[in-house]
Parts: structure tokens; C-alpha cells; sequence
């Protein structure tokens, strides 16, 4: 979609997820080779990801307040730019909560939940590298199938990661650290697909 000279909305998505994309390969890192001595480093530099994705949608924010006619209504460009920004922020708390929790050794799950966050930040970044293009686009209802399917397979892990914590665990601290981690993986995955949901609703609009 063509637009006059002026700001441009699409742009900024793509923009914002390059940041998860960062954030989400900044957690795999961090859990391939945990360390709890320099998580507080990690948290530090997730965190200017998390800063950078903020400053980019609250100047979209401000273009947008004077904006007469944007290329898709203003509600769903505030949806889609917070949702994106929810994503990056889902990956930021998974650090705070190992962190917070001083959890020093990582459990098998973490791993394959990761692998997942990556996958699902990369489809993101496919998916807002195609937005601009979506009343024409070949594949764009392939990435948001995608994400739902990921999604679904990150409920499989959670539900199957608490299982067998609450069947393993002998430490109830240890439990109830690693129920709110689990639940914070899950989480950012949910957050990922509510993106492609935010996104169809919008395509089904504009169609």
C-alpha cells in the first residue's frame, strides 16, 4: 500500500518487531548458556531493547495524534503497536522472573519454550514485513496460521512442564518459582498470537 510522503505506519511495526526478534534472541542466548551471576547484566541490556520499542511507538503515537487520515483506523494501529510492544515486554519479564526468583539451574523446558518465543518473534517479523501488502499478500494468512499453531503448541509445553514439576519437585520454593516462570513463557506466546489475531481482525476489516 502506497502512501504520500509522511509518516509511516508500517514501518514502525516491522520496527518494533525487529525489537522482540532482538529481545527473543537475547533470552535464547541467555537460557543456552544460563548463568545466574550475570542475569542482572542480561535484564540490563533486554531492558534498552524493551526501551528502544517504547520510544518507536510513542513516536508513532505522536504522528498519529496529528495523522488525518491513517492508512488503517486509529484504534487498530494503537492495538497493533501496544500488542507489538507487549511482546517485547513478555520476553523482558521471563529474565526479571529468573532473576527475582534467583533460580540457578535451568529446567529442560525452558529450553524448548524458547525455541518456540524465537520462532514465534520471527514469524512476527515475516508477518509485519507483509502487513503493508495485506489486501494482496499470498502469504500473510500462512504466518498467522503459523503463530496460532505455535501458540497451541506452547500450551502443550505448559501443560506438560507443570506436570512434571509438580510430579519431580520435592522443594515447595522451587515449585512455585518455576509455576510463575512457566507461566510467563506461556504467556509471551499467548501474547505472540494475539498479535496474528489483532492483525486477521484488521485484514478482515480492510478487505
Amino acid at each position: 500500500m502506497l502512501r504520500r510522503k509522511g509518516y509511516d505506519y508500517y514501518a514502525m511495526f516491522k520496527k518494533v518487531a525487529e525489537r522482540a526478534c532482538e529481545a527473543s534472541q537475547m533470552l535464547q542466548s541467555t537460557i543456552d548458556n544460563y548463568k545466574i551471576e550475570g542475569l542482572s547484566q542480561k535484564i540490563a541490556e533486554i531492558h534498552n531493547i524493551e526501551h528502544a520499542a517504547d520510544v518507536e511507538k510513542h513516536e508513532m503515537l505522536r504522528h498519529l495524534l496529528k495523522e488525518f487520515l491513517p492508512p488503517i483506523e486509529r484504534e487498530d494501529i494503537i492495538r497493533l503497536a501496544d500488542q507489538l510492544d507487549n511482546v517485547v515486554d513478555s520476553i523482558e519479564e521471563i529474565l526479571m522472573r529468573l532473576y527475582m526468583y534467583n533460580i540457578k539451574s535451568i529446567r529442560h523446558e525452558s529450553i524448548e519454550f524458547v525455541r518456540i518465543i524465537s520462532r514465534c518473534t520471527q514469524t512476527l517479523r515475516e508477518l509485519m514485513h507483509e502487513f503493508h501488502n495485506f489486501r494482496k499478500s499470498s502469504t500473510i494468512h500462512k504466518y498467522i496460521v503459523e503463530l496460532n499453531d505455535m501458540e497451541e503448541e506452547g500450551d502443550r509445553l505448559y501443560t506438560a512442564a507443570l506436570r512434571r514439576l509438580y510430579v519431580e519437585a520435592q522443594d515447595p520454593i522451587e515449585v512455585i518459582a518455576w509455576t510463575q516462570v512457566f507461566e510467563c513463557f506461556e504467556n509471551c506466546c499467548d501474547v505472540c498470537e494475539e498479535v496474528a489475531d489483532i492483525v486477521e481482525s484488521i485484514i478482515m476489516k480492510n478487505i
